[in-house]
């Protein structure tokens, strides 16, 4: 089992990181908003306007599910289930949680799954 110093670290830790997230997806949307509001003078102009909505959208998408993983993360630590191991239920070691706070699987089943391609 954690430390109650350790689970109040990583707490901290995953609020200030949500915090961070929500402020980037804000800050790319109003971008985004700003970009299609603007004229493009011709064809070329266009192309990159819609590349680079089309990049800052995708941004948007993997920042917002990062941010899910979190808000999971952080119910978990609430509930008393944080740390265990989504696919073999074990506990996730204290230095893994320390790297990625919102891990949801332990080395063993990540490398499991990134063998078999799925990359979660």
């Amino acid at each position: 089992m954690y430390k109650k110093e350790d689970l109040e670290q990583l707490k901290s830790e995953l609020v200030e990181l949500a915090n961070k997230i929500k402020f980037n997806i804000n800050k790319s949307r109003t971008d985004i908003e700003l970009m299609r509001n603007q004229s493009p003078t011709d064809e070329g102009d266009f192309s990159l306007l819609m590349n680079d909505t089309s990049i800052e959208d995708t941004l948007i998408g993997k920042q917002i599910k990062k941010l899910k993983e979190i808000e999971i993360a952080l119910d978990k630590i609430d509930d008393g289930t944080y740390g265990i191991c989504e696919m073999c239920e074990e506990e996730i070691g204290i230095e893994r949680l320390k790297v990625k706070p919102f891990a949801k699987f332990c080395i063993s089943c990540r490398e499991i799954n990134e063998k078999e391609g799925k990359y979660i």
